[in-house]
């Protein structure tokens, strides 16, 4: 889907930036948080996921408020209230042909839409809440934090700095921390943020949950870094007959974590059933290789040096991809990433991967993961890539690290493992079992982590029986109709089966599947 154009709303003097991409029955307006930039939006893969996604079931209405992202700039000493911004949807609305619409308010977008449905009753189809809150200093920050994060914002805006307060989880990912930065400068000015951050903190619209009338989804993660997730409780508790869901994970952009659970929650309240993804959805196994300290090698070797062994690094990586039957994509200056049909060929590209650049006095670090993906052109995106990104973050200089499937799914292929730890990921229910990839010579002052994969003789027969449908690509309302069960038994025969299975996910479960019956 190409991103849309960008038109402008008047209301006054005042002209107001939208986009509409869809063809949905029912109208959804997006009303964003803190800041935004409705063309940026679309060049980060997270956020270009979840538009497209809404997109596939409604008409979806996005703006930038007025004084950020394309939106007319205003007077960063006066910036306009929730009333005067509330207009500026309805004037997006009237532009658009909207005469009732359901909002999307997310962060500090939920005061704003709470703040709408209980003036324009009429026009409000439904609410959907994500990470919101109706009282600023109780639900975000005290006043002494706000004043910290005011202090940095004086000079450091504009750097990605802010991240730590909002995704704390993607800090270590070097290309959503450079997408953050310009985020930050292309939403607002430093000056602006700090007014904007202030304005904020006044807001408190406690006074209008009980007035609200209108079907109401809380949506909330579970730690989320940014607002309490009492918050959400609070919300849902006071609107009456809002339904709340927890979602795990503790990145608070509603871009971020996933994604997916997120638009089905959505798409099942606003439509009555789960919407479904027309993207190319895959289990794939994924390498993301980066190079340890490139500004250090830039300087030793001189640019002219450093241009040419990048080359080389790039050509062996794409013959080395190649050899192994992968898929190459978005390649960077510091990264290589690919995907594999299996995790033994993955681990054989890492290998080689790390002595083509050691060849070449570079030094790498890689992870790979195990999970499903969406291919779409060139793109790859999805939580297991975001899940493989924070493994080759942590993995050391010349290492190449794993997640626990990896070590599962290759079993008997002559690689070997040192177990090396847990990490905690955002958007996985629990911590994930990270090893190393060791060499023959290395064995014997290793631990070298079993060569079996885990067994199906825990399963009940029952929980076998869902597996086998599970692997079959059925959902679980699909199973529960084939079994004559209900969702809610099926939901609790699959966690089960991944308790039994120490495994994390439901294509996790269906690829051991897979490998039991290769043997």
């Amino acid at each position: 889907m190409k991103p849309p154009q960008t038109r402008y709303a008047r209301i006054g003097e005042t002209r107001i930036a939208y986009q509409v991409v869809g063809q949905g029955p029912l109208d959804l307006v997006f009303v964003p948080g803190f800041i935004s930039n409705l063309e940026l939006n679309w060049e980060d893969p997270g956020f270009a996921h979840l538009l497209r996604r809404l997109a596939s079931f409604t008409r979806l209405i996005l703006l930038d408020k007025r004084g950020t992202g394309l939106s007319d700039r205003v007077d960063a000493q006066a910036l306009p209230s929730l009333d005067t911004r509330m207009g500026d949807v309805r004037a997006v609305m009237d532009a658009v042909g909207s005469s009732r619409a359901a909002l999307l308010g997310a962060s500090e977008g939920a005061p704003m839409s709470l703040l709408f449905a209980a003036t324009y009753p009429e026009r409000t189809r439904a609410l959907v809440l994500y990470g919101g809150y109706a009282h600023f200093y109780s639900s975000v920050m005290k006043p002494e934090a706000l004043a910290h994060f005011l202090e940095v914002a004086e000079t450091s805006w504009g750097s990605g700095a802010s991240l730590v307060n909002f995704a704390p989880g993607r800090v270590e990912d070097p290309h959503f921390r450079d997408w953050w930065a310009r985020f930050e400068r292309l939403s607002v000015s430093p000056t602006a943020a700090i007014a904007l951050a202030r304005m904020n903190a006044e807001i408190d619209v406690r006074h209008v949950l009980g007035s609200i009338r209108v079907p109401t989804l809380v949506l909330h993660r579970a730690d989320d870094a940014r607002v309490k997730v009492a918050a959400g409780r609070y919300l849902a508790e006071k609107i009456g007959n809002a339904r709340f869901i927890e979602i795990p994970g503790r990145d608070h952009p509603v871009w971020t974590g996933d994604v997916d659970r997120v638009v089905d929650e959505i798409g099942e309240f606003l439509t009555g059933a789960r919407p479904a993804d027309d993207t190319n959805r895959v289990l794939a196994t994924l390498l993301v290789a980066r190079l340890v300290a490139p500004g250090h090698h830039a300087a030793r070797l001189g640019d002219q040096r450093w241009r040419e062994r990048l080359a080389q690094l790039r050509d062996a990586a794409a013959e080395a991809v190649h050899r192994q039957g992968g898929h190459g994509f978005g390649a960077s200056v510091e990264e290589i990433a690919a995907y594999f049909d299996g995790p033994a060929r993955a681990v054989r590209c890492a290998t080689a991967l790390r002595e083509a650049a050691a060849a070449l006095e570079l030094d790498l670090a890689a992870g790979i993961h195990v999970g499903e993906i969406e291919i779409g052109g060139d793109a790859v995106t999805g939580l297991a890539l975001h899940v493989t990104e924070r493994i080759s973050a942590r993995a050391q200089r010349g290492e190449i690290l794993v997640s626990r499937l990896v070590t599962d799914l290759v079993a008997g292929s002559g690689l070997h493992f040192a177990e090396r730890g847990v990490e905690k990921i955002d958007g996985l229910d629990g911590p994930l079992r990270l090893s190393v990839v060791i060499t023959a010579q290395h064995l014997e002052p290793m631990r070298r982590i079993a060569a079996t994969a885990p067994s199906l003789d825990p399963l009940s027969v029952r929980e076998r029986e869902v597996l086998e449908l599970v692997a079959g690509g059925l959902s679980n309302a699909a199973i529960a109709e084939r079994l004559s069960l209900s969702d809610h038994t099926i939901k609790r025969h699959v966690a089960n089966i991944l308790l039994k299975l120490d495994l994390p996910t439901r294509a996790a479960a269906a690829a051991l599947l897979g490998q039991q019956r290769s043997f």
